[in-house]
């Protein structure tokens, strides 16, 4: 969360909180000042979203702290982050050797956004030249021991489909399963509540490659 945030939320809780357990004093004022307060931030997070110079102005900027390898000490300063704050933080993002780091961005949220010279970079296919398919979300077939009887429409299959499917594993019943998953290379992805193993079944044929339109 950004201050601003931070503080709106503790200020709002106070209130109702006060409104919740003390009995010694008048509601009205209370739910008054409650709602004063409310439509107040509401009306600031428009405006924010209008103008750029109030949303900087509440929410702060990003600061950079590390550029080139080399640790910005003026910013840390005015963020009021220690060097161990900032090497811990760095740590948690993958970056154990501070020399590595080309760019380290303190986000309005607190997050630490992290980016590594190019040659520290993990290689992507992309980088290598090698083709990949289509990688998208899967469909969740089964959840909590019920079938999603939508998503089987959507992926142009039936009961019948997936009860031999389970069939085949010896699952008798879908509510013995936690989660079953088909991802778009036609995988059936199976997690039963008593867990005796994952069963990835490839059902590629009879699915097809979904359009990832």
């Amino acid at each position: 969360m950004t201050f601003f945030e931070y503080v709106n939320g503790i200020t709002r809780g106070s209130i109702a909180a006060t409104l919740s357990v003390d009995t010694n004093i008048r509601p009205f004022a209370l739910w008054v000042g409650l709602a004063v307060w409310t439509a107040g931030v509401f009306a600031i997070e428009k405006l924010s979203l209008v103008s750029w110079r109030i949303g900087k102005y509440l929410d702060g900027e990003p600061t950079v702290l590390v550029m080139n390898g080399r640790i910005m000490e003026k910013a840390l300063g005015r963020l009021n982050l220690r060097l161990s704050d900032l090497l811990g933080q760095l740590r948690a993002q993958g970056a154990f050797d501070i020399s590595e780091v080309e760019f380290a961005v303190m986000e309005t949220g607190g997050q630490l956004s992290v980016l590594k010279k190019s040659q520290y970079q993990p290689l992507t296919p992309n980088d290598m030249g090698i083709p990949t398919e289509y990688k998208g979300l899967s469909t969740e077939l089964i959840y909590d021991g019920v079938v999603v009887e939508a998503n089987l429409k959507q992926v142009n299959l039936d009961r019948k489909w997936l009860t031999r499917e389970l069939g085949n594993h010896g699952v008798k019943d879908p509510s013995q399963v936690l989660l079953a998953l088909l991802d778009t290379s036609g995988k059936l992805y199976v997690d039963l509540y008593d867990d005796p193993g994952k069963v990835a079944t490839d059902v590629s044929d009879e699915v097809g490659k979904r359009d990832p339109t």
